[in-house]
């Protein structure tokens, strides 16, 4: 199977053209090249196929095999690989995914995309969308126990579903293997979550950390990115636009509010292609 691994500031996956390729068991696939010591290494495997809807399909599979509605930095390689691999000479593209088409834009330098901007669509704020089990209209700072310590939390969907914690103390220090799968797996989230621990540097500024639904810890979350900005802008601590820090690298949102989309910027790099030999039962 070909490949090309990618990352959009740290968020790696194996990228395959499924325009040419064939994946037989995408499931285990993602299983087996994610892994960092037998296979290739990455937070999951993302498949780049045709589409009746738009430009290309992009079928997004984590690391433990699970299926992902969408991934924001996932979505900015895709369309940097299908610009520099020759697949499209377009510089607004569409993709389809789970969570709905996203409208891409490509900034090209010296023939290679460098940077994308997504359109990411508008939040999903109503809790039994996100999915997380809460009272009213929204889950904004509301209170969740985890591991006998409770949290403020806000509930955003971005096609995926987010948990979002603002925390005083530094969450640089905090231990993500120790409370990341309490939160992944807690009851109030029937379809599991992605958890975003937040510190508020300044209005336009955020430092965060994610856990990801099904891979981790991982260096950047762009969905993540996008719930974080409008958590906190939903808790009055930005405007309309901040700076999220992630462990990766930065990432620029921004969000009117109310109906109106949030949009993603940042950059997205090509690492190596290869070739990967599958086991027999994966063919």
């Amino acid at each position: 199977m070909k490949f090309t691994k990618m990352h959009g500031i740290g968020n790696d996956y194996v990228y395959v053209n499924c325009l040419e390729e064939q994946v037989a068991n995408p499931e285990g696939t993602a299983k087996f090249v994610s892994d960092r010591h037998f296979g290739v290494g990455s937070d999951g495997l993302i498949l780049i196929k045709p589409s009746e809807k738009a430009d290309f399909e992009m079928a997004m599979y984590n690391a433990d095999g699970s299926r992902g509605e969408m991934c924001g930095n996932g979505i900015r390689c895709v369309a940097k690989y299908v610009y520099d691999y020759g697949l499209t000479d377009k510089t607004a593209i569409s993709v389809e995914t789970l969570a709905g088409v996203k409208r891409l834009e490509l900034t090209v330098e010296n023939g290679k995309v460098s940077m994308v901007k997504v359109n990411m669509g508008a939040p999903e704020l109503s809790p039994q969308k996100v999915p997380v089990q809460a009272n009213g209209e929204q889950a904004v700072n509301v209170p969740l126990e985890v591991d006998g310590k409770t949290y403020q939390m806000t509930c955003v969907s971005m096609g995926n579903p987010h948990c979002v914690v603002f925390l005083e103390e530094d969450v640089r220090g905090l231990d993500l293997e120790k409370i990341g799968p309490s939160f992944e797996c807690h009851p109030r989230f029937p379809k599991r979550v992605n958890t975003e621990f937040v510190n508020v540097l300044d209005k336009g500024t955020l430092r965060m950390r994610v856990w990801e639904r099904g891979s981790g810890e991982t260096l950047a979350c762009g969905t993540g990115a996008c719930a974080t900005m409008v958590a906190a802008a939903l808790n009055g601590k930005v405007g309309k636009e901040a700076i999220v820090q992630l462990l990766g690298g930065d990432l620029h949102i921004s969000w009117a509010g109310g109906d109106g989309p949030v949009y993603m910027e940042g950059p997205a790099t090509t690492v190596f292609d290869g070739e990967a030999l599958l086991p027999p039962e994966l063919l």
